[in-house]
């Protein structure tokens, strides 16, 4: 035998004793005997429209590449931006869609001008809860639909999160009827917004990081954001002395990860499935996070701040629920689209609502007796 050929035997044979001793070693010593084509790093970026490490929707991002990097081996690595740091919170959309970042995170809302459909996968007044939202996604076929609404835009959509209920917000005066509404300048977006505007007030879209800004110096009469868990941390307890419940324009949140379509597809098929069931855990982890952490800060907002909580009076709600399905209606006739995951979205939720009087809604109303 010449000895190139030895030479090329002798390295083939040691990769496949350190590949067959794998089975005896540790998990760590295992994880350093790859192929050498395997070690090379692809590096992304994902770009939010929270602020860099805010409690709850900043955190997520972060945990999420951090999971990325631990199950991918280091393979893949994500670097997080926080609005702003490499384009504007509201740029997000574009800055994916057009390569800028291979990944985003933040809410389908913020993007209606794009596609009116968007704001189903986001919060529906008076629609699905966070449990519903993910089971119409998951398993109701609202998945399908949403990544139809983003194809155009070289976009595929994730649900990367969710608050749960919201709070109604912050206002600088009372609401006890809808004549209240009138005039009033608030930060709202998406599909509450036009329900606002349909009432006489002035729905602003504005990123989280300028709210306190605008609501302490009257830019805005009254603002929502999450709920205690993120509105404590902003301090907008500083800005407003009415805090109001319940969250009618956002019952259960779907925060988004968007990811180029076409970075996505150049992953080898392993780290695709990686990314895929990481945002699959932090949509689920961001929940638990939120319904673990509100109740502690809504009880420093009211006991330590002194913040009036109000629940907003039943004549108001039944006119923002009427006005809601108004709008929703009128969105649900834009195009085909629209119309195809309006009648997804309503057929979805009868049959959920149905199973919910007999089993969550009733379970509640019991552990109240």
């Amino acid at each position: 035998m010449k000895r190139r050929d030895f030479m090329t035997a002798a390295s083939l044979g040691a990769v496949g004793v350190a590949v067959a001793g794998c089975s005896q070693q540790s998990e760590k010593e295992c994880s350093q005997v790859v192929k050498p084509e395997e070690k090379s790093t692809i590096h992304w970026k994902m770009v939010t429209t929270w602020p860099k490490n805010f409690p709850g929707l900043g955190t997520a991002p972060e945990r999420f590449a951090k999971n990325v990097k631990i199950m991918s081996n280091g393979r893949l690595e994500i670097k997080v931006y926080g609005a702003g740091e490499l384009v504007p919170a509201l740029e997000v959309f574009d800055a994916v869609s057009n390569g800028t970042a291979e990944m985003g995170h933040g809410a389908a809302y913020y993007w209606k001008g794009k596609s009116a459909a968007a704001q189903f996968f986001a919060a529906v007044p008076f629609g699905f809860n966070a449990q519903e939202m993910n089971s119409w996604l998951h398993y109701g076929g609202g998945q399908a639909l949403w990544d139809e609404v983003y194809a155009p835009f070289n976009l595929k959509p994730f649900a990367g999160g969710n608050t749960g209920v919201q709070m109604a917000g912050w206002f600088n005066k009372k609401i006890e009827s809808t004549e209240d509404l009138k005039g009033l300048k608030m930060r709202i977006p998406g599909l509450g917004g036009e329900v606002l505007k349909r009432l006489g007030g002035v729905p602003v879209n504005i990123p989280g990081g300028e709210l306190f800004t605008a609501l302490q110096t009257g830019a805005i009469d009254a603002t929502e954001w999450v709920g205690p868990y993120n509105d404590l941390a902003f301090g907008l307890y500083k800005a407003a002395k009415y805090y109001y419940y319940p969250g009618w324009h956002e019952p259960g949140t779907t925060l988004e990860v968007i990811i180029n379509q076409k970075a996505l597809e150049s992953l080898p098929t392993d780290l695709q499935e990686i990314v895929k069931q990481a945002v699959r855990a932090s949509n689920q982890d961001m929940l638990d996070e939120y319904t673990a952490r509100n109740n502690s800060a809504l009880e420093q907002l009211v006991n330590k701040y002194n913040v009036t909580l109000l629940r907003l009076p039943d004549d108001v709600l039944k006119k923002l629920k009427e006005t809601s399905e108004v709008v929703v209606n009128e969105i649900a006739e834009t195009n085909e689209l629209t119309k195809r995951i309006y009648t997804s979205f309503v057929q979805f939720a009868k049959q959920v609502k149905d199973y919910h009087k007999i089993s969550e809604q009733a379970y509640y109303e019991t552990r109240a007796l």
